[in-house]
């Protein structure tokens, strides 16, 4: 299984800019979801896995990005990335855009190659792996080899399945966010989100026994109620 294609939210209200963008990022070979507004962007986040959000700070007549963003903070989608894309200039705002949590900030009118460059960092800063690489690292004491692949814990290899090792590798390259059933079909299974998850949930049940992950090497997949699975090192 290659890299996962890294998913990209993007919540802005002005369409010409949203089509704009879009256009930037599917070129770059990113997956994007667009949202008009707040109240779409909350209501469907729970049910649409992403990895990183852009996120325009002035929404119109609507809830304000900040005040997204400061939603967030405090929500099970606390540690997803956030870049603010702003026309503020001011170093006032742009600091508490940072205070507030933002991992960054682009100035608009954006210019495709900062943003794209400005992505790939807060993507490396925040350990979302957009490369198809041999070995994701950073998840010790599990070794995860994507050319054999296989997984080993503590010098032993464990015996998986070929989806249960899509499941871990997918799991991993997201350790830390949560991972909707509808984002597992549809990456790690090839199906529509609209198909019956309990074969997610089996599947998650054992790969959680198979690699351990309930706390005993410092790392726990655990389920996020009405939202998912979040896989995260408790150390």
């Amino acid at each position: 299984m290659a890299a996962a294609t890294v998913v990209v939210g993007l919540l802005e209200d002005d369409q010409d800019q949203a089509d704009l963008i879009r256009v930037w990022l599917e070129a770059a070979g990113y997956q994007v979801r667009w949202y008009a507004d707040s109240k779409e962007f909350r209501r469907k986040l729970g049910a649409e896995s992403i990895d990183i959000l852009l996120l325009d700070w002035n929404l119109g007549t609507q809830t304000s990005g900040l005040e997204v963003l400061e939603w967030m903070r405090q929500s099970a989608h606390q540690r997803l990335p956030v870049v603010f894309l702003t026309a503020r200039t001011s170093e006032e705002d742009i600091v508490t855009g940072l205070q507030a949590g933002a991992d960054d900030y682009v100035l608009k009118p954006a210019k495709q190659a900062e943003l794209l460059a400005r992505i790939q960092s807060v993507l490396r800063r925040t350990g979302v792996n957009t490369q198809s690489a041999s070995w994701i690292s950073e998840v010790a004491p599990y070794q995860i080899d994507m050319d054999r692949r296989s997984i080993v814990i503590n010098g032993e290899t464990v015996e998986l399945t070929d989806r249960e090792f899509d499941l871990a590798s997918y799991l991993f390259r997201r350790h830390g966010r949560i991972v909707s059933r509808e984002a597992l079909l549809e990456n790690v299974w090839n199906l529509s989100g609209d198909v019956n998850t309990r074969t997610v949930d089996t599947h998650v049940s054992r790969l959680r026994k198979k690699l351990q992950l309930a706390g005993e090497h410092g790392w726990a997949l655990s389920a996020v109620y009405q939202h998912g699975y979040r896989l995260e090192s408790i150390k």
